[in-house]
């Protein structure tokens, strides 16, 4: 594993840390949409159905279940815990994310890397994530107030994806030259997806102004 593979793993991490620490410190879940939490679900759960036919490493096994079970965490949080659920943005989330899934699907069963359902699922799992920032991304358009902690949990989400890219490069330059186009392209489209994001969060920054997107 090299120093970009792992500084992206952990700013996802660190992102979900960031989420959860305003979930149960706040007792609040404002500005989070459930509709994006939903869809990661079903892109760790279908991603990481090799946990049970192949093992790589303790450290990947480990940050495998810390993926899947925190993401579970938190839909049951926001639609579950008595005090936080209450503080949901429903009228606002109302992104239709489950039309996301049937096209991602489609286009896994059309291109992927070999035909058999743990790799089919896989490269589902990539082309839904690569997607599945959007409701959140429309919530924060709608939202008049982003808190910091929402604000810093999108940045350091859309960073981890950037630093895979990274990772990807140095790989293919200095390990195996190796080309792969479905996670390659995938994550550019993911990170793409950010860029008007990221470019307000950072202006926000730099101007000591609170985030707010344009609508």
């Amino acid at each position: 594993m090299n120093l970009f593979r792992l500084a992206g793993d952990m700013t996802h991490l660190l992102s979900i840390i960031v989420l959860l620490l305003k979930i149960r410190t706040m007792k609040s879940c404002a500005g989070i949409s459930l509709k994006t939490q939903e869809l990661y679900i079903i892109v760790f759960v279908t991603r990481y159905l090799d946990l049970f036919t192949r093992y790589i490493s303790f450290y990947n096994t480990v940050m495998k279940f810390i993926f899947l079970g925190t993401s579970i965490a938190i839909v049951w949080y926001m639609r579950y815990h008595k005090v936080v659920k209450q503080t949901y943005n429903k009228d606002e989330d109302t992104f239709q994310h489950y039309f996301l899934i049937p096209p991602c699907f489609v286009l896994a069963l059309l291109i992927h890397r070999d035909f058999n359902a743990i790799e089919v699922l896989w490269t589902f799992s990539l082309y839904l994530e690569a997607l599945a920032i959007l409701p959140q991304l429309v919530l924060l358009q709608r939202s008049r107030n982003i808190d910091n902690l929402t604000g810093n949990y999108v940045f350091l989400l859309g960073a981890y994806r950037a630093l895979y890219i990274i990772n990807w490069i140095y790989r293919f330059f200095m390990e195996n030259h190796q080309v792969r186009w479905i996670p390659w392209l995938s994550g550019l489209v993911q990170t793409a997806l950010y860029a008007d994001f990221f470019y307000y969060y950072i202006q926000s920054w730099k101007n000591h102004e609170k985030l707010k997107l344009p609508a």
